[in-house]
This record gives C-alpha cells, structure tokens and sequence, in this order.
C-alpha cells in the first residue's frame, strides 16, 4: 500500500508540474497575441502625412 501511496504521489506532483507549465504557455501565447493585434491595428490605421507635398490639398480647406 506504501508503494501505491508514492506512485500516487508522484503522479501527482508531475500533474502538478505539467499544468503549472501549460498554464504559463498559454499566459505568455495570449500576451503575444495581444501584442501582435494591438501592432496589426495600428498599421493598419496609419495615415502618412502628406504635408510637405507641394500639390497636397487639405481636405480641411476650404
């Protein structure tokens, strides 16, 4: 019975572990996607300035 109460044990401790471990993976992996959206976003969104044009008309002028 001795036996089967440290294999128990063990199983645990290294189910334990593993979750432990996958938990940080997917921690870090929802982090980096968020970081690689946000950047997506913002690219997408970029509007270059065309100030400096000479032939640019502002669509604020009247």
């Amino acid at each position: 019975m001795d036996t089967f109460k440290k294999i128990i044990k063990t199983l645990a401790i290294i189910a334990s572990v593993v979750a432990a471990v996958y938990g940080a993976y997917l921690a870090v992996t929802k982090l980096i996607e968020k970081k690689n959206a946000k950047d997506a976003d913002s690219r997408e969104n970029y509007v270059s300035c065309s100030c400096f044009d000479a032939d640019f008309t502002s669509e604020t002028v009247a």
